[in-house]
């Protein structure tokens, strides 16, 4: 099997080539790869790749995921997000590939307290939502074989990440204020690899049901950022007890404290019975995977 994997350097990406490494051939690009584009800014040339190598998957890790700076660059936001998938996505088709595609919770409007199913309305707040909400229909509209998980709070050892944020802040600061009125599952990088690698090979397989199309993947349960917080810091102390952490208090406060550009859904609840179902999984609480991470960055 050969596999074109794009965004091989992020978050997902990272993890990805390690998932997807028993599946076959990865031929694994980011923005700066010579030999092959794997720019999603240049879509044209996203083709020619494509078409050159002729994977049975295009696995696309990449995407404009600065979710403030998009409200002031939304034309560049349009290209990663909506433009470069659809091209990805003709080109699959006209290869005969799979195109594994990565989406967000915030392609919904955050209202309610109900996790949300794959075809309920969406209503993106944002620049951001918009463009890849557009992404997700020009894939299905492209006519290709694809599979689309939707997902949020993503989270990896690697890299920059909330937890690791809370945990310098708390070395700072005698008190940490964090937002308590958005709630999603933080969902590790890693979880998301092995669920996609592990959803690849069943659609090779079932060929009398078939199982592309748009699923939820986030880890089990929920929480808001302070409930994440004040996790990550009780964890941290069990895990490393001479941590040198001043804060004595976590405070709750609403999303309204910390203006930002982009306006964030309250609701990030996703609904996984359709992934359960469809592939077999049982994906494993959020506590569970951050604790993994800590005891790795720690």
């Amino acid at each position: 099997m050969k596999i074109l994997l794009l965004g091989k350097n992020g978050q997902v990406g990272w993890e990805l080539q390690r998932s997807l490494a028993p599946l076959g051939e990865v031929l694994a690009l980011d923005r700066y790869s010579t030999t092959y584009c794997g720019d999603l800014s240049k879509p044209e040339e996203l083709v020619q790749t494509v078409l050159a190598y002729k994977p049975d998957f295009i696995v696309n890790a990449a995407a404009h995921t600065a979710v403030d700076k998009a409200e002031s660059e939304p034309e560049l936001a349009k290209v990663l997000n909506t433009d470069a998938p659809e091209a990805l996505a003709k080109a699959a088709a006209q290869v005969g590939a799979w195109l594994v595609h990565y989406s967000t919770d915030y392609v919904f409007d955050g209202s309610g307290t109900q996790a949300r199913q794959e075809g309920e309305s969406t209503g993106p707040l944002s620049v951001y939502g918009q463009t890849k909400l557009d992404g997700e229909k020009a894939i299905v509209a492209s006519g290709c074989k694809y599979l689309i998980f939707r997902t949020s709070w993503v989270y990896a050892a690697r890299g920059g990440n909330f937890a690791k944020t809370m945990l310098r802040l708390a070395e700072e600061r005698d008190k940490l204020t964090v937002i308590d009125d958005q709630h999603g599952a933080p969902t590790g990088a890693d979880l998301i690899s092995d669920v996609t690698a592990h959803a690849m090979r069943c659609v090779l397989n079932t060929q009398n049901t078939p199982l592309g199309g748009v699923y939820h993947l986030v880890a089990s349960g929920e929480t808001t950022w302070h409930g994440y917080a004040s996790h990550v810091i009780t964890q941290a102390k069990c895990i490393k007890p001479d941590l040198p952490i001043k804060a004595a208090e976590v405070s709750p406060v609403p999303t309204s404290a910390f203006p930002t550009p982009a306006k964030r859904p309250l609701n990030s609840r996703l609904c996984t019975a359709k992934l359960h179902q469809a592939f077999g999984l049982v994906l494993p609480p959020w506590q569970q995977g951050v604790d993994r991470m800590l005891t790795e960055i720690l």
